[in-house]
């Protein structure tokens, strides 16, 4: 304590941080929590391990990543001017709220009450006004509740999580059409799984933002690769704010391992493709067993059962070396977000839980 009765812990800013979900070790785990892909990521992205000249690292990696831009431009058919990439999808959203929420009214940001629980985070971090807006009952997004209402900003996860649950084109556009005023973000991190993308709009409306990532079906999680696309004025301010405290922010072998991954369409495809079919099986027998959940257009499930404790059920689960996601929010407690697998271990999931179901109902 100093002399004036103060300490310098009076000047520390003071946050809830997101919890991020658990990464056990161990043999024989089934990891089924954190949305990951089970697949490996494409072929050639093995090959940039291998090959890559570790005396590269002694020079600073391109600081606009230049050659992954292209390579994305190409994937998205859209010009590099629109594209921005940063250390994973959450470094992009969190750039992007401290560089467009910045009202001066203090008019709130908007955004679901049941999403992406980093939205709030990063709204207290930066001193940003937000609301956080009801779902529906069943979990879905009411588009009218962002029609009207006046807002610093919107920010909608489109197919939302954990819900899994997508909004149709035709409610995204409503959406940005009616708030000019305001810079709306649609975070697709699950969009390759299911529901439509917002891509053709950002052409129309120069205060759309989109979001990608790497994470989930490039299987990608660990390198960190996250995207914005938007009008080149929108992808100009992310730069700016970036260059202002870091210009070095993606090395120069995870640059090349995101150009890797984007020249394999056929293996993206593929693998896409089995998930999706696994998620429509294992949904399939999941409702069997008498556990409801939306239908989902992203790589995981939101299931509840009417008759099991979920908090119980996630211990239970773990005991037997099953990771999945519980989440401790008033809405949503009853559900457990399961991440699809391999069919393997999707089928080991519910051999477990049909010995459970007919042992433990509440």
């Amino acid at each position: 304590m100093s002399l004036n009765g103060k300490s310098w812990r009076d000047n520390v800013r003071f946050v809830t941080p997101y919890v991020p979900g658990e990464q056990p070790d161990g043999a024989d785990i089934i990891k089924l929590n954190t949305n990951e892909n089970p697949y490996p990521p494409a072929p050639a992205v093995a090959s940039v391990l291998k090959d890559f000249d570790s005396g590269r690292l002694r020079k600073y990696p391109k600081p606009l990543c230049d050659g992954l831009r292209k390579a994305l431009s190409d994937w998205f058919s859209i010009a590099s001017e629109n594209i921005f990439v940063g250390t994973g999808s959450d470094d992009v959203l969190a750039l992007s709220f401290l560089t467009f929420f910045n009202s001066k009214e203090r008019k709130p940001l908007l955004f679901p009450d049941v999403t992406y629980s980093f939205y709030d985070v990063w709204a207290e971090l930066f001193g940003i006004s937000y609301e956080a807006i009801p779902l529906r009952d069943d979990l879905s997004i009411d588009e009218n509740d962002y029609i009207g209402r006046e807002n610093g900003g919107i920010v909608i996860a489109n197919p939302n999580a954990p819900t899994s649950l997508s909004m149709p084109l035709s409610a995204i556009e409503r959406i940005v059409s009616e708030n000019p005023s305001s810079v709306v973000i649609i975070d697709e991190a699950y969009v390759d799984f299911g529901g439509e993308t917002a891509l053709p709009l950002i052409e129309k409306y120069d205060n759309l933002l989109i979001t990608r990532t790497f994470s989930k079906s490039m299987s990608l999680a660990g390198s960190r690769i996250g995207v914005a696309l938007g009008s080149k004025e929108l992808i100009k301010y992310l730069w700016d704010v970036r260059n202002s405290f870091n210009s070095y922010t993606m090395d120069s072998i995870t640059q090349e391992i995101g150009v890797a991954a984007l020249s394999d369409r056929d293996y993206f495809d593929e693998t896409r493709k089995k998930i999706i079919e696994t998620r429509e099986r294992f949904s399939k027998e999941l409702s069997a067993l008498g556990f409801v959940f939306p239908e989902s257009s992203s790589n995981f499930v939101f299931a509840k059962h009417p008759a099991i404790d979920a908090a119980v059920l996630f211990e239970d689960l773990k005991k037997e070396g099953i990771y999945v996601r519980h989440f401790k929010g008033e809405r949503v407690k009853d559900h457990l977000r399961i991440t699809i697998g391999l069919d393997r271990e999707m089928e080991r999931l519910l051999d477990f839980l049909k010995a459970y179901v007919s042992l433990n109902r509440r």
